[in-house]
């Protein structure tokens, strides 16, 4: 038995929770979080004060989601010098998230040095994707160079895969839908396909991202518009997706709430989308048994899962559930399993 810190770092905050984890068991003791670095106070200090303040245990060991590992990490894997390397390498395929989370693990291993720390990363599911799904129709020297489709929410799907257990149907699609979004064919409890690319930015339509654009769009904009690689990073990572379509938020609480055409036109797109990708996912696993919504619009906007699937009445006959995420958990549960 032992403690674990797990720390899920996004884009603009940090989720942490401290489990006691013996076996495949996982009890949460805390779970909170706080501001990402960089937001004017160090977010390991408020972790400790949060632990000390009542009265927790420190970890035996410390686990951290990371988005990307790379073409070189495909699972998840103990920290040590020559793991930070190559998460210095993974910066470029996620820049939106690596970075930060990089930081984070610098911050973790100075605050808690006798702690292990481990990766555990969103990519380590899609490992299995077979190599139809998972290649870029682009040349080879540049596929060679670890250009291909990597799929990412692997934490959140994990997660769905190991609550469903042994009763897990064979054709699975699950949607984690959030202001991150992106859908999974699982069959027989691994994933054969998904809808992120080469980065979290493809696939459906998100809160600040666009999902798949057209390649010409960029390069339309670098000649016409005079774009430069930081612009459309911007563009991709903080100007798109729900809150482009809408003018001003990415909150589909308060899309919803507006009878503006823009945000009417969002909450549309979205829906759309992602109704078409289920049916992609379809596709790849040759029929459906259940489809799963998760993450925080997955779990709780009933009026969005329902416009998808009244759009899916055509397909077979198959199940729907909603099921929470449970990704600290499942950060929980490796790091103390390659910890310990």
């Amino acid at each position: 038995m032992g403690h674990v810190l797990a720390l899920n770092m996004g884009s603009s905050s940090l989720k942490y929770g401290l489990y006691r984890v013996e076996g495949d068991t996982c009890k949460p003791l805390l779970s909170d979080q706080t501001e990402a670095p960089g937001a004017g106070a160090d977010p390991i200090d408020a972790i400790v004060d949060a632990l000390t303040s009542r009265g927790l245990p420190a970890p035996d060991a410390v686990g951290h989601r990371l988005v990307h590992g790379g073409p070189r990490i495909r699972a998840h894997a103990r920290i040590d010098d020559a793991l930070m390397a190559h998460l210095e390498d993974a910066r470029a395929f996620a820049p939106l998230h690596v970075p930060a989370a990089v930081d984070m693990v610098k911050r973790a291993r100075s605050a808690f040095p006798d702690a292990p720390q481990v990766a555990c990363f969103d990519t380590a599911f899609h490992a299995t994707m077979p190599a139809v799904a998972r290649t870029l129709p682009l040349p080879a020297d540049l596929r060679e160079g670890g250009i291909e489709r990597y799929g990412f929410h692997g934490l959140s799907y994990e997660s769905i895969v190991r609550q469903l257990g042994a009763a897990i149907p064979s054709r699975v699609v699950v949607a984690h839908l959030g202001n991150g979004a992106s859908l999974c064919a699982v069959r027989d409890g691994k994933s054969v396909d998904t809808t992120m690319g080469l980065t979290p930015t493809g696939g459906i339509v998100m809160g600040t991202r666009p999902g798949d654009l057209d390649p010409g769009v960029l390069l339309y904009l670098m000649r016409e518009r005079g774009y430069d690689a930081r612009r459309l990073e911007l563009l991709v990572d903080r100007e798109s997706g729900l809150k482009g379509l809408s003018g001003g938020t990415s909150d589909m609480r308060q899309l919803h709430a507006s009878d503006d055409p823009a945000a009417v036109l969002a909450r549309d797109v979205f829906v759309h989308v992602a109704r078409k990708h289920v049916a992609a996912m379809v596709a790849s696993l040759g029929g459906i048994d259940l489809l799963v919504f998760t993450g925080g619009i997955g779990e709780n906007d009933a009026v969005t899962r329902e416009a998808i699937v009244e759009g899916l009445g055509w397909m077979e006959p198959f199940e729907v559930r909603v099921m929470q995420t449970e990704e600290d958990e499942q950060i929980a549960r490796h790091t103390w399993r390659l910890a310990s």
